[in-house]
C-alpha cells in the first residue's frame, strides 16, 4: 500500500468526485446553513493549499489548508469510506500541519461537525482540543453553529 500526496493546482475531475462525496454525507444531518465548507473556487484560491491523497494510484482522500491572520485552517478534509483507518487521512493530516508549520502559522484550527463521530476522534487522537468558535464562525447566528465543534492545535 503506497500513499501519495499530491499538491493539486486546479480542480480536476476527481477532486470534484471527492467533494460530491463529502457534500453527500454531510447534507443528511446538517441543515445548508450549518454547512460552511468553501467552495471549489474558494479552494484554489492563493491563500489556501488543497491536496489529494492517493493509495495505490487511485485518489481517495483530500483537504486542504488555508492561511488567516494568526492560525491556518483544515479545510474539506475527507477519506472515502473503504479507505478510512488506512492511514490516510494521517498522511494528508501530516502533509497539511508541515505546511502549516513551514508557512510560520502557529495554530491549526478546524470547525467540524458534532454528528461526524470518527472525525472527532481522529482530530482528538491528533492532538487538537476543542476551542471556541473563531474568525468568522464567530461572527455567525448560533443557529448556523449550533452543530459545530471547533478544534485547534498548536504547532
Amino acid at each position: 500500500m503506497e500513499i501519495a500526496i499530491e499538491l493539486a493546482r486546479t480542480p480536476t475531475t476527481e477532486i470534484v468526485a471527492l467533494l460530491a462525496e463529502l457534500d453527500a454525507e454531510l447534507s443528511g444531518p446538517y441543515a445548508a446553513d450549518q454547512r460552511h465548507a468553501l467552495s471549489i473556487e474558494q479552494l484554489f484560491a492563493p491563500n489556501v493549499r488543497f491536496f489529494v491523497a492517493r493509495l495505490d494510484g487511485a485518489a481517495v482522500a483530500c483537504g486542504g489548508i488555508g492561511f488567516y491572520a494568526g492560525y491556518a485552517e483544515l479545510k474539506r478534509m475527507y477519506s472515502k469510506p473503504a479507505v478510512r483507518g488506512r492511514g490516510v487521512a494521517k498522511a494528508i493530516l501530516r502533509r497539511l500541519e508541515a505546511e502549516a508549520r513551514d508557512a510560520g502559522a502557529p495554530l491549526l484550527r478546524i470547525e467540524t461537525g458534532v454528528y461526524q463521530d470518527e472525525a472527532l476522534r481522529f482530530y482528538e487522537g491528533a492532538g487538537f482540543r476543542r476551542c471556541d468558535p473563531f474568525g468568522p464562525y464567530a461572527e455567525m447566528p448560533q443557529r448556523a453553529i449550533e452543530t459545530s465543534i471547533f478544534y485547534e492545535k498548536p504547532i
